[in-house]
């Protein structure tokens, strides 16, 4: 763990983050282990004493945090959630923010994301860099995930050391949006995986063989990846806790996928059935349960 006293890595900027929950807490420790400062702050301080305990520094307010910081990531439940980060009482758009950088790996609505930074640009100078995830909570504990950013080329490049001390792959996708766009095909072919590997999991349970070993069997094959490997397992297990990520998060993202879909004519039978799949589970299972429990909405007891 990272000691409050050690000084950041010759040349290293000073660091924010805002929003400490099931992707910035396991983020925030992956740079306190690779030495840097870090300033948090959240709405619950429960989730920012155990950081404060790592290394990080408390920060009592966003805009504490990007004064005490050069370059500031957040990550929070959804765009109305950023805005109020950003023009808040004591939000980030209060303090002088020139030569400032915010990284905001929410995933939010393209449109939304260059709204805000052009907003924050004239309130306060600083940049904007949309950067949303791809890896769930396992990649943000191993840094192994999967970083879609739009933005200007030289603050990704400015940004590019810190955030692969979270992430595998930070990926420069255009300009701004283009990183939230980016995120919204990664949505499709996740929430579409989801919904098609709950029904695999259930004929395999209903047909008498043991879906365990579904990963196994089909491991190199055509249908083998990442979310086979993953998902099936704790369908079939009925693991559940600590969530993946939440119904009501994946949900947000197949309903911004049909909205940018309907705005660009672009059909998308698919990811709008799975939107509704997800629909049913969150009226079933609950807005805050883990998104794998879609596998539940096709259970028949025998």
């Amino acid at each position: 763990m990272a000691d409050a006293s050690k000084t950041n890595p010759h040349g290293a900027e000073k660091l924010g983050y805002l929003g400490l929950g099931l992707m910035g807490t396991p983020m925030t420790r992956r740079l306190l282990a690779a030495g840097y400062q870090v300033n948090v702050w959240n709405r619950s301080e429960g989730k920012v004493a155990p950081l404060v305990a790592a290394g990080a520094r408390r920060s009592t307010s966003p805009r504490d945090v990007i004064e005490s910081s050069d370059i500031v990531f957040m990550c929070v439940t959804d765009a109305a959630a950023v805005e109020e980060v950003i023009f808040g009482a004591e939000g980030l758009a209060t303090a002088p923010g020139a030569g400032k950088l915010i990284v905001d790996f929410s995933s939010i609505h393209p449109d939304a994301a260059r709204d805000l930074a052009a907003r924050l640009k004239t309130a306060s100078g600083a940049g904007w860099i949309d950067a949303p995830v791809s890896g769930g909570t396992k990649g943000a504990e191993e840094g192994t995930l999967a970083i879609m950013a739009g933005g200007e080329a030289a603050d990704i490049e400015r940004a590019r050391p810190y955030v692969l001390a979270m992430a595998r792959r930070f990926t420069h996708m255009g300009p701004t949006g283009a990183g939230q766009t980016t995120k919204l095909c990664n949505q499709v072919i996740v929430g579409c995986a989801m919904a098609v590997l709950a029904e695999a999991t259930r004929l395999a349970v209903n047909a008498g063989i043991d879906a365990n070993r579904l990963p196994e069997a089909l491991a190199g094959g055509f249908a083998d990846s990442i979310p086979l490997q993953l998902f099936v397992p704790r369908m079939a297990q009925g693991i559940h806790s600590p969530p993946l990520g939440h119904i009501a998060t994946m949900l947000k993202d197949l309903d911004t996928v049909a909205d940018v879909a309907q705005a660009t004519s672009t059909p998308v039978p698919m990811a709008s059935l799975a939107g509704q799949i997800f629909r049913l589970a969150k009226a079933a299972r609950g807005a805050e349960a883990d998104a794998l429990e879609i596998y539940k909405l096709s259970a028949t007891e025998r």
